[in-house]
């Protein structure tokens, strides 16, 4: 007789960082991450962006139905389709939905800078004014799971900064008519975007980046105009066309595969982690969730947890993969400071602070997408419904950059004002520097202003 199939384990592993001095490089070579592929997708993605480029529309075409199965006459949504969406959305989705907007809003409004005018002597005026760039291609994935959230991440901030044109792709799915899905319409029409395209991966990044010339199709559908920045997160192709693309357009961040890091002490409870650790698993069997702690008890009483929790998911195989991955796992720290230093070094998409003091702890952190403190801040509440943006830096770009607001779709313009008098006083400097950069034309332009002058 064979004997009965066992459930698989989570293969949480374990990372002894403790009594150990790294340097900075070395504190950063030892963070989980994903194994290096050895294969690049940028050859392929290049060759995809240069088709979009040379055969337009017809090689979105091509896509659609060698990627999704689909065939498009062409990618523009039709305002019917938008409208029957938001017909057909479910009461507490709408509710949902509403109050996810309605908080993105206020925390976006609040981060319009203003604008900064200085005279640094008299008659010389300087002014750093914001200004929103002309227009936005929003992208919001599709794949494994629905994301109508990414919809209000990506478009409240673009509005707030006053953009006047927002365009958004989204992957066409064959089983809603080779549209994107309709909770994603939906969500498009009741922030007021009209302009959506069934368009996925790296060909939506294309066509956004350098648009798709022609005439209008027998339809009424035009050519897809191209935009100056492109934000929104995606797989590892659409990723890796927005660097191909970035100089072209303006990106956002570096926006891969989800990860989360919890620093937690003996305080922490054990199930709440795990619980946390298991909701950015499920996304994706690629994603990272990563525990810094140093308590023993804990780390053994979450990894027991885990075991639980990933056995009763809906998306148990997705979950286990990805925390029994190299990009998974227990980083055992000396103490608080170590463990601060380690967060420090992962710089995590998000970060979640569980331990004694948690405000104090976070505001110590300096390289995260977004710090989640305390028991009552759980990573899913900024997914959602925080009124923060969930399109954060991964992979420890966070270290450098960060995650989407309102000063992605703003550019700081500098005004240079200064009258006669003020120019004169400071061009005896400008002849001096113009000459020792051996640019004396530079100087003359200045000089050239006072030769008639008594």
């Amino acid at each position: 007789m064979n004997p009965a199939p066992t459930t698989p384990t989570v293969g949480f592993r374990t990372i002894d960082l403790r009594g150990r001095t790294l340097s900075p490089g070395e504190l950063k070579g030892a963070m989980p991450r994903a194994a290096a592929s050895a294969s690049s997708s940028e050859a392929a993605v290049q060759a995809i962006i240069d088709d979009v480029r040379s055969r337009g529309l017809e090689a979105l075409q091509d896509f659609a139905l060698r990627f999704d199965g689909v065939e498009q006459d062409h990618p523009r949504v039709p305002a019917g389709i938008i409208e029957a969406a938001v017909a057909g959305l479910d009461a507490p989705v709408r509710a949902a939905l509403e109050e996810a907007i309605r908080r993105a809003r206020i925390f976006a409004r609040a981060q319009v800078p203003d604008d900064v005018e200085v005279e640094v002597a008299p008659g010389a005026r300087l002014t750093h004014k914001w200004i929103a760039v002309d227009r936005v291609g929003l992208y919001v994935p599709g794949g494994l799971a629905v994301y109508p959230s990414s919809v209000v991440m990506n478009v409240v901030p673009a509005q707030a900064a006053g953009v006047g044109s927002i365009a958004l792709a989204s992957p066409p799915q064959k089983e809603f008519g080779g549209w994107p899905h309709p909770v994603i319409l939906a969500a498009a029409a009741m922030l007021g975007i009209t302009e959506v395209y069934a368009m996925g991966g790296a060909q939506a990044i294309a066509a956004l980046a350098y648009g798709i010339a022609g005439e209008a199709d027998e339809s009424g559908q035009h050519a897809i105009d191209p935009v100056n920045v492109i934000t929104g997160p995606g797989n590892v192709f659409v990723a890796t066309a927005k660097r191909l693309v970035r100089g072209r357009v303006g990106i956002d961040s570096e926006a891969g595969t989800t990860e989360i890091a919890v620093l937690a002490d003996a305080t922490a409870d054990a199930d709440l982690v795990a619980a946390d650790l298991v909701s950015q698993a499920e996304h994706d069997p690629s994603a990272a969730s990563v525990l810094v702690t140093d308590s023993e008890e804990l780390a053994a009483a979450v990894t027991e947890a885990l075991e639980g929790r990933a056995a009763a998911t809906r998306h148990a195989d997705r979950v286990r993969t990805a925390l029994s991955g190299p990009q998974s796992g227990v980083i055992l720290v000396d103490d608080l400071d170590h463990g601060i230093a380690v967060c420090d070094a992962y710089a995590a998409e998000h970060l979640e602070i569980q331990t004694a003091d948690a405000r104090a702890v976070a505001g110590r952190i300096r390289n995260a997408g977004a710090i989640f403190v305390g028991n009552y801040s759980p990573v899913s509440l900024g997914d959602y419904c925080a009124g923060s943006n969930h399109v954060l830096p991964t992979s420890g770009t966070a270290a450098f950059a960060s995650g989407l607001n309102v000063t992605t779709f703003l550019r700081a313009v500098q005004l240079v004002d200064y009258d006669r008098e003020a120019l004169r006083e400071v061009s005896s400097s400008i002849v001096a520097l113009s000459g020792a950069e051996n640019l004396p034309a530079h100087g003359e332009a200045v000089t050239a202003r006072f030769d008639d002058a008594p």
